[in-house]
């Protein structure tokens, strides 16, 4: 019983759902503007003599992790 209305309720509101009317229009105003490009001249000077460094920097708690991560003579594995 409880299927069957459940069956009949979807149906219905599937059904009432499609008979409604759809008449919106929307009208959709245009504006044209002019657009003007410019392109701007970069001039750059390459120096060969220039040398830069990347560096590259450890995580600021490297240290702590290292000696968090410190080994003992009862961590390591013993052969029978």
């Amino acid at each position: 019983m409880k299927t069957i209305l459940t069956i009949l309720f979807i149906l219905f509101t599937g059904l009432f759902a499609q008979a409604q009317e759809n008449t919106v229009n929307v009208k959709v105003e245009v504006t044209i503007e002019t657009v003007v490009l410019v392109t701007p001249t970069i001039e750059s000077v390459l120096n060969a003599k220039e040398t830069k460094v990347a560096r590259l920097y450890m995580d600021k708690n490297y240290k702590v992790k290292k000696e968090l991560s410190f080994a003992t003579k009862a961590n390591k594995s013993k052969l029978a």
